[in-house]
């Protein structure tokens, strides 16, 4: 599994409620259409902990969306570049929302990956 985690703020006067309500709106959107697996919740940062040690981004606010595998997660980006619908006028009215976005994406490890990372 594929997981996207975005880091972000909300514009000046977004509000957080009506933000979180058409973010839910919009991955139901995109998990019916079978173009993302599903998601997390949306998150605030806890940035007053040393346990949060990023010094570089600031962004306050973040979500997870999760993709089957990378066909999924390959299909979802053609399908926005495309401008395919259902989902790319709400992608972009979610993303228009946005300031200092940040996107990450992360692939689940298995027994059966070979890995080169050592945990010490």
């Amino acid at each position: 599994m594929i997981h996207m985690l975005s880091s972000f703020d909300l514009k000046p006067n977004e509000d957080w409620n009506m933000f979180a309500s058409d973010y839910d709106h919009f991955v139901n959107t995109l998990q019916n259409a079978g173009i993302i697996s599903g998601s997390d919740p949306l998150g605030k940062r806890v940035n007053d902990t040393p346990m949060d040690t990023d010094t570089e981004r600031k962004q306050s606010c973040f979500s997870v969306i999760h993709f089957r595998d990378r066909a999924q997660l390959d299909s979802a980006y053609a399908h926005i570049e495309a401008n395919k619908q259902p989902s790319t006028a709400t992608h972009l009215r979610m993303y228009r929302r946005l300031s200092n976005a940040v996107f990450l994406c992360w692939e689940d490890s298995s027994a059966d990956v070979a890995t080169d990372i050592q945990i010490k």
